[in-house]
C-alpha cells in the first residue's frame, strides 16, 4: 500500500525528497508558506495529493499521513519534528537538527521518550565511495592515521542559480544559514570516521564580499587523544568548488574526492586509483529507501538524533573557541 508522506518545505531539499519518494511509489502532500512553491511542486509531475500553507492546516484537514519529511530552514526543524513525533509520525529530518544545541537536546528527549523513529539526513553517510573509504581506513590501508584534512569550498551564488543567493536561507542568521551549520556534513563525517575528539580550536567568520549576514569561512584544528590531528576548512566563496578528504598515515596517503579514491605509498605521485560513477541523487535515493524501510518496522541504522546531537555539541565548541580565541575541551560541553 502506498505511503502518504507529508513534506514540510518545498525548496530545493524538499523537492528532491518529494521527487525521490514519489519515484518509490509514495503519495505526497506538501506544506510551504509560499503558494508559488506549492504550485511549482504540483506542476512537476509528482503524485501530489494536497498542498497546505502550514502544518496546522495539514493536520486539521482530515488527511491521514504515514510520515513526515522536515526540509524547512533549520530554525524551524525542532518544532516541526516534535509536532510530527507527538502525532506518532516517523520523521526524516534534514540536517542540521537545529542552529542550537539546547533545542537539539529537546528534540532528542522527545525522540527517546516517544520511541517514534527519526532518521537524520547527513546524506554523505550514504555515499558509496565514502563507505568504501571508511572500509579502507578501518582496514588500516595506509597504516595508523596521523593527520586528516577535510575541505569543502563552494561559492554560494552557484548553489541555486534560479534564485538570488541573498534570498536563500543560507544568507540569514535567523533561519539558520551559514557555512558552519549547513556544511556540518563534514563535522558529522569526522565523527563517523573517528568519534568525538578531545579538544579543538576553531574560528567562524564572515570574510568575503558575499551579501549575507551569516558566516562564510570556518577553520578548525581538532585533537584526538590517540594522537590524530584533523583540520577542517569550510567556505562559501571559492571557485572552482572542492570537496575532498586527505588521510595521511604511516604507510601512505589516501585522498577522497566525490567519485574517486587515490592511494599513494611512494615519494612520487604514483597513485592507485579507484574510480566510481555515482550520481549525487543516488545517496538521496538511498536515504529515501532507508526511510521507507523504517516505516515498515526497521530500526534507524545510519544516522540518528544522537548523531545530530553530537554534531551540535561540536558546533557549540567551535563557536565557543572562536569567541574566546582558545582551545576548547569537548568534555566541558557534554
Amino acid at each position: 500500500m502506498s505511503k502518504h508522506i507529508l513534506i514540510i518545505g518545498t525548496g530545493s531539499a524538499g523537492k528532491r525528497h518529494a521527487m525521490n519518494l514519489n519515484a518509490l511509489g509514495c503519495t505526497l502532500s506538501c506544506v510551504d508558506p509560499r503558494r508559488d512553491r506549492l504550485d511549482t511542486a504540483a506542476n512537476e509531475g509528482m503524485n501530489l495529493k494536497a498542498g497546505f500553507t502550514s502544518m496546522e492546516e495539514a493536520f486539521a484537514g482530515g488527511e491521514r499521513f504515514d510520515a513526515v519529511v522536515v526540509a524547512s530552514p533549520p530554525s524551524f526543524h525542532v518544532d516541526q519534528a516534535i509536532a510530527a513525533l507527538r502525532r506518532g509520525l516517523p520523521v526524516l529530518l534534514e540536517k542540521p537538527v537545529s542552529p542550537r544545541l539546547t533545542s537539539t537536546l529537546e528534540l532528542q528527549k522527545v525522540v527517546h521518550n516517544t520511541g517514534i523513529p527519526l532518521l537524520l539526513g547527513y546524506t554523505w553517510r550514504w555515499w558509496p565511495p565514502l563507505l568504501r573509504v571508511k572500509e579502507r581506513i578501518d582496514q588500516q590501508a595506509i597504516g595508523k592515521l596521523i593527520y586528516v584534512k577535510f575541505t569543502m569550498a563552494a561559492h554560494l551564488a552557484d548553489w541555486h542559480p534560479w534564485e538570488r543567493y541573498q534570498d536563500f536561507f543560507m544568507a540569514s542568521k535567523t533561519l539558520g544559514g551559514g557555512a558552519l551549520l549547513d556544511e556540518s556534513h563534514w563535522l558529522d563525517l569526522m565523527l563517523w570516521f573517528f568519534g568525538m575528539p578531545a579538544k579543538l580550536f576553531g574560528k567562524v567568520e564572515k570574510i568575503s564580499g558575499l551579501e549575507i549576514e551569516t558566516d562564510d569561512n570556518v577553520d578548525l584544528l581538532v585533537y584526538y587523544d590517540n594522537g590524530l590531528r584533523v583540520s577542517l576548512h569550510l567556505d562559501l566563496y571559492a571557485r572552482p568548488h572542492e570537496k575532498s578528504i586527505q588521510f595521511s598515515g604511516e604507510n601512505g596517503t589516501l585522498i577522497w574526492e566525490p567519485n574517486q579514491i587515490k592511494i599513494g605509498r611512494k615519494m612520487d605521485p604514483d597513485w592507485e586509483i579507484e574510480a566510481f560513477s555515482y550520481d549525487r541523487n543516488d545517496m538521496f535515493i538511498s536515504v529515501a529507501k532507508e526511510f521507507l524501510n523504517i516505516l515498515s518496522g526497521a530500526s534507524v541504522p545510519t544516522c540518528t538524533i544522537d548523531d545530530g546531537a553530537r554534531v551540535l555539541n561540536l558546533v557549540e565548541a567551535v563557536r565557543k573557541s572562536g569567541i574566546e580565541e582558545k582551545v576548547v575541551k569537548l568534555d566541558l560541553l557534554k
